[in-house]
């Protein structure tokens, strides 16, 4: 079988493939034999009509077509295995199917054009000796107190109130009910939906509800009511509630404040496997500074990745594309779901095609990650050690030891993490890091785009008040 081999942008391939005259006969002939015991021809037997009466029945074109369809995809599989090609996805046809029908000749040579995608190429260059500014996540000590304090705080106990009113930190039990000012002079408020509770218990901290209640609620007596003017936010999840006045009446049933537990040895074996203070303090310290560490780290690896992006030269096959959408997808399915929300209410028919367009650039953004990464392992002979992929597939095998797992899969995925690692490791001895302050970066673009299918999705979901 003759093939002719065309390079095509967007890493196709072009393959012309002419199918010998014997081949396009014992086709055609096996595809009317199979035809021929499974037409239903009234007057005959299933299997028994003759090839004349056949052909009448079903048409001459319909017959060619069928053959067609098994000459193209059954070539078009020894011409990939025959010219050694590596093809990614399905092929698509050059040629117009009713042009092909009305070329094929059965016992003469049948020629026909398709592309498949195959993999990209990359070049990348100047990656050994990258300039990169890189946020430094400095270790806060304050935040191991802010930590025991949170943990006080959960284990207080709370302590009737007497004789005073509601001040910051108390805890409240309350009614309320909740109605939208109109904008229409002489009209009375309304009540809305979700917008009342009885019995509704709320610290009064910062943050707590709309903006003004909880600092309206501050100063009441128990037995008192109340009634706070707020404004919900503009950004708020219900769309009929975004941005309108309101009128909450408030009645201040209970009223408690919290007493904290000494900070001391006893304490932290209450809320930890330590049995001094001193060494949750310790332990929490230590953590508090890997974390900053590892955060530095993964922003210097950021800036990398990013310029990497930019300077990598391929052209990626949309077959890839379209699977690492499915990818981005997905994961943004399960983190929808982690948060309690039905994936099916964002994905559907209707959202879909937007949902797959606007997860494109982090789908490209990913691809473009591995193909630099992995052309960087290559270039540089890097390798990794058996050892740590044992380590580290052991280590999931027991995390995922209630799932089923294919271990070929699981050792391929840990092998290129592995080495993209290696990768990251590689160049970012090599760069030439300025470290600046936390928060003195503006956010990359990419990385905003990258969360845009996320945050479409979670849009609409309706806030409590």
């Amino acid at each position: 079988m003759k093939v002719t081999q065309e390079k095509l942008p967007a890493s196709q391939l072009g393959l012309e493939i002419e199918v010998p005259a014997d081949l396009s006969q014992q086709t055609y002939d096996r595809t009317v034999q199979r035809l021929t015991q499974t037409a239903n021809i009234p007057g005959f037997r299933k299997g028994k009509a003759p090839q004349k009466i056949l052909l009448q029945r079903l048409g001459k074109t319909r017959v060619k077509a069928a053959a067609i369809e098994e000459i193209v995809q059954s070539s078009l599989e020894k011409a990939i295995a025959q010219e050694n090609i590596e093809a990614l996805g399905n092929y698509q046809l050059k040629t117009e199917f009713e042009e092909l029908i009305d070329r094929f000749q059965p016992g003469e040579p049948f020629t026909f054009e398709a592309t498949v995608d195959i993999p990209p190429e990359p070049q990348l260059e100047g990656y050994d000796n990258l300039e990169i500014k890189a946020e430094k996540i400095e270790y806060d000590p304050d935040r191991v107190n802010k930590v025991l304090d949170e943990h006080r705080s959960e284990h207080a106990t709370l302590i009737p109130v007497e004789n005073r009113p509601a001040q910051m930190g108390d805890v409240a039990i309350i009614d309320y009910e909740g109605k939208l000012v109109s904008e229409e002079e002489g009209q009375d408020p309304e009540p809305f939906t979700g917008g009342s509770a009885t019995d509704f218990e709320i610290e009064l901290v910062e943050g707590r509800l709309i903006e003004g209640m909880v600092e309206g609620m501050v100063g009441m007596n128990v037995g008192e009511t109340k009634d706070l003017h707020v404004t919900f936010p503009e950004e708020y999840g219900r769309e009929d509630l975004a941005g309108a006045p309101a009128i909450f009446t408030v009645t201040m049933k209970d009223l408690k404040e919290k007493e904290l537990p000494e900070l001391d040895d006893d304490f932290a074996q209450e809320i930890s496997d330590f049995d001094t203070l001193e060494e949750l303090r310790s332990t929490l310290e230590e953590r508090f500074k890997n974390e900053a560490e590892t955060k530095t780290k993964n922003n210097v690896e950021g800036a990398i990745v990013a310029q990497l992006i930019e300077k990598i030269d391929v052209e990626l096959p949309e077959t890839e594309i379209r699977q690492q959408v499915n990818v981005v997808l997905t994961r943004t399915a399960v983190q929808l779901e982690q948060y309690g929300m039905d994936v099916s209410q964002f994905y559907n028919e209707q959202t879909m095609p937007r949902l797959q367009e606007n997860a494109r650039p982090e789908a490209i953004g990913g691809l473009k990650r591995k193909l630099a990464l992995k052309f960087i392992y290559n270039k540089e002979g890097l390798e990794i050690e058996q050892s740590e992929v044992e380590a580290k597939v052991t280590e999931i095998s027991e995390q995922l030891s209630d799932r089923d797992v294919d271990p070929d899969r699981l050792r391929e995925y840990v092998e290129d993490e592995l080495r993209e690692q290696a990768a990251l490791d590689w160049l970012r001895e090599r760069a030439k890091i300025e470290y600046v302050p936390e928060g003195s970066l503006a956010p990359d673009a990419d990385s905003e785009d990258a969360e845009g299918t996320q945050e479409e999705a979670a849009s609409t979901e309706e806030e409590s008040v």
